[in-house]
């Protein structure tokens, strides 16, 4: 069956791509030459991973189910100078988009141009911010100009290299805009007609396949309105249409992460469920998981807050790994699904009760195909129901597919997919200062810059996005000699650096879930007379959604100095100097050829001190295996590789818990060369690089939990529900750490025997298993040689490692 479905599908969209199909739409589907079609798809950006990754996620995403792989087009990428464009490494759009079509999947493609997507400035390129009169997604003519030539530019691209299904290529769908009914109203009468002109703007490209809109319930025809969110089996209206069909574009796998906060870890029992009753209850025929490969925000690429790493508990994790069991048990319910896509897409439909709260929806042919979605919406309570002269057991909050309307093909709450445990192994060490060589980053002063203000500049207009980083720089003349003073400063950025006098006076930081501004209050030390006040003004990502984002504001809005007596002086108004980024950025220190030219300095101990650049050489590990550097040790900052950023770091900034947020920043294979690699890290809070350790990752631990009350997988030969254990490549079973058949209690998490356990579990593992990099174990007396307690039903965990 796995095979079958792989291959027809494989065979579809290479018949299409050979001859060139027709793509359309009704009230059931997409109809692709003539054809309703289920499409699950899974969202993998391209500048969020690397070129020589994409084979491998695109394949995985293929192998789990996935028939569409769905992207964003990032405008401040493609085009960071007015009229410059660069579609080249980690922004070949059309590179991407052959591999996709050369793997035998469809393409979504979310042109926007707006994206959010937690990317720096929504996808926008700065320069539009300085576009007299504009006024962004509005009915404003600088915009909506600016906007069309991108949007014609991406099409004509696609067109030229025939990639639309119409010209043979993958391409079935488009979108304009982006959740844009969320900041409508802030618009008026120029948001509706917005709407109008970018759905007939798009329409008129004429890319032969649908346009659609995420979250717009008002999509002009022919765009369809589509849905996002977790819950959209729920919380979607339905097409504005009844000849539109119902698609969700964006099915959150998890959740972005922010610095100072905890991941939100969704279930694959949650996920499977919102498919399950998207497709049920609102006749969805079109399912995006957003993530399916979250990646790495490389460089200043993610927006305000946002961590480097994204979306790691995808199905994929951020390094392109199989994250079991989200991976496994969303294939399962995309074969179910398809198995009986014939009376889902063009039976008739009934739905009625079955029970307080369990329901039952039947889609079923005038020839007899049927299929039948049976949902317990009960959280707490199993519920025992009757469909169709036959009993059936719903677990807690689940929904039963019964193939044929007779026979349980899946469930979304019993995952028969392993569990997979994530572990690192070190395989660099640079804790010896000697390997080390240091930069300070100097303090700058007002007579540093020729860039005076008799005010407090806006931080973005300033740095252009061009940096994080922007000196705030004056002098203060102290009449009142040195009474018990304190400097405060009122900041729209996200974090201060305060230095007076060439001495550092302390940090404050805001956080993502405030836009007030955020106060510095900290004791200095004044001279009489002329004292330099320096103020670092920091960024970390510039915001990526909301009305009237060109009017956002950032950088500091007011400063002041207290003496004891509690009177303040505002220097808010006083002459200031600017000076844009730092003397490293400057001098692309972090570069081979930056590096030679810079001045570094050995150490036998490393200073205590915010504002230094590292520098040292490392030859790349021998393994395959992904790659992350541990900055567990660190403060704040960036880090390069040959001169490549792999993005900012923030350990100093704990979640509620006490950790980092992030700890193990990804280092691309494609960054490295096999010796004398250069690693630099501007560190702005005093870290200590002894302790940053390079960790190869991989997955060592596998573990799964099957009852024999399961379904039989539908993508194996398997006659019983099995425990399906699989090494990855490269990998063997190299022990079994638990096994027990009977009444295991707990999870893959933690487990113990329980009183109902067969003396043969392990053996019969080990001999199953052991050096074998895959191994099936059914759930069977007949498998054990006895029943260890009849008459109780028994379920198998084993758990084992690889090596």
């Amino acid at each position: 069956m796995k095979l079958a479905v792989i291959v027809v599908t494989t065979l579809l969209v290479m018949a299409i791509m050979a001859e060139g199909g027709d793509v359309s739409y009704d009230g059931r589907a997409l109809l692709i030459d003539g054809t309703r079609r289920i499409l699950f798809s899974g969202s993998i950006h391209y500048p969020r991973s690397t070129p020589d990754m994409w084979p491998s996620l695109i394949a995985n995403a293929k192998s789990g189910g996935l028939d569409v792989v769905q992207t964003y087009v990032f405008w401040n990428m493609h085009e960071p100078i007015q009229g410059q464009y660069n579609f080249e490494g980690r922004y070949d759009l059309v590179r991407f988009i052959k591999e996709i079509r050369d793997q035998g999947l469809f393409v979504s493609l979310r042109i926007g141009p707006f994206i959010e997507a937690e990317w720096n400035y929504g996808g926008f390129p700065f320069w539009l911010h300085d576009i007299p009169g504009i006024v962004y997604r509005s009915d404003n003519e600088p915009f909506k100009m600016y906007m069309q030539r991108f949007v014609s530019k991406i099409v004509q691209m696609m067109k030229d290299e025939n990639l639309y299904a119409s010209q043979g290529g993958p391409i079935i769908l488009s979108q304009i805009e982006n959740e844009y009914q969320t900041i409508e109203h802030a618009f008026h009468e120029k948001g509706p007609a917005y709407v109008k002109w970018a759905a007939n703007m798009a329409v008129n490209l004429q890319t032969g396949v649908p346009w659609m809109m995420c979250k717009q319930e008002d999509a002009p025809d022919p765009v369809i309105n589509t849905c996002n969110g977790m819950r959209c089996g729920e919380t979607f209206t339905g097409p504005n249409s009844p000849n539109k069909p119902s698609l969700w574009t964006e099915n959150w796998t998890s959740f972005y992460q922010v610095y100072g906060e905890e991941p939100y870890i969704r279930s694959v029992e949650d996920i499977a469920f919102a498919v399950a009753l998207f497709v049920a209850k609102k006749k969805g025929s079109f399912v995006n998981y957003y993530m399916y490969h979250g990646g790495t925000n490389f460089g200043k690429s993610s927006s305000s807050y946002i961590i480097t790493a994204y979306y790691d508990q995808a199905p994929l994790d951020e390094y392109g790994l199989i994250w079991q069991p989200k991976w496994a048990h969303l294939k399962e319910l995309h074969a179910a699904i398809k198995l009986n896509s014939e009376a889902l897409l063009d039976g008739k439909y009934i739905s009625f009760s079955i029970g307080q709260a369990q329901e039952a929806h039947v889609f079923q042919t005038d020839t007899g195909k049927c299929l039948a979605f049976l949902i317990n919406q009960d959280l707490v309570h199993e519920a025992t129901v009757q469909f169709q002269n036959s009993t059936y057991e719903l677990p807690q909050k689940s929904i039963s597919i019964l193939s044929n309307c007779n026979n349980v093909a899946f469930n979304t709450a019993k995952v028969s997919a392993q569990y997979g445990t994530r572990s690192t192994k070190t395989v660099e060490i640079f804790n010896q200062a000697s390997r080390w060589k240091v930069e300070m980053e100097k303090i700058p002063t007002s007579n540093s810059s020729t860039w005076v203000e008799n005010e407090l500049i806006e931080q973005m207009a300033a740095t252009k996005d061009s940096t994080d980083y922007l000196w705030y720089l004056t002098r203060y003349n102290n009449t009142s000699g040195n009474q018990n003073n304190m400097i405060h400063v009122d900041s729209l950025a996200h974090v201060i650096h305060a230095f007076v006098n060439n001495e550092y006076v302390g940090t404050v930081h805001g956080s993502h879930g405030s836009r007030d501004a955020f106060l510095l209050s900290k004791a200095i030390s004044l001279n009489n007379g002329q004292n330099d006040i320096s103020l670092l003004s920091v960024m970390v990502g510039l915001p990526d959604s909301g009305a009237y984002l060109e009017r956002r504001v950032a950088g500091l809005q007011r400063v002041r100095i207290s003496n004891s007596k509690d009177q303040f002086e505002d220097l808010s108004n006083n002459q200031w100097t600017y000076k844009v980024g730092l003397s490293g950025e400057k001098s692309n220190v972090f570069t081979e050829q930056g590096t030679k030219a810079t001045d570094w300095k050995t150490v036998e101990s490393f200073p205590s001190q915010p504002l230094v650049w590292y520098m040292t050489i490392f030859d790349a590990p021998l393994s395959d295996e992904p790659l992350a550097l541990n900055l567990i040790g660190m403060g704040k900052g960036e880090v390069w590789i040959n001169g490549q950023s792999i993005g900012r770091y923030w350990i100093s900034f704990k979640t509620p818990k006490g950790v980092p947020s992030q700890s193990l920043y990804h280092v691309p294979r494609s960054f490295l060369k096999a010796y004398g690699n250069l690693l630099v890290l501007f560190e702005e809070m005093g870290g200590n690089p002894s302790t940053i350790t390079l960790e190869a990752i991989s997955v060592t631990g596998i573990c799964g939990r099957v009852s024999e009350s399961y379904p039989k997988s539908i993508v194996s030969l398997n006659k019983y529900p099995s425990v399906k254990l699989h090494c990855p490549k490269g990998k063997a079973i190299s022990s079994i750490d638990f096994a027990s058949y009977g009444s295991p209690v707990g999870n893959c998490d933690s487990y113990l025997v329980g009183s109902c356990h067969s003396a043969t579990s392990r053996t019969i593992a080990e001999k199953a298993c052991l050096g074998r990099s895959g191994c099936s174990i059914p759930v069977s007396p007949r498998k054990f040689g006895h029943d260890p307690c009849p008459g109780t039903s028994k379920s198998l965990l084993v758990a084992a490692k690889c090596q």
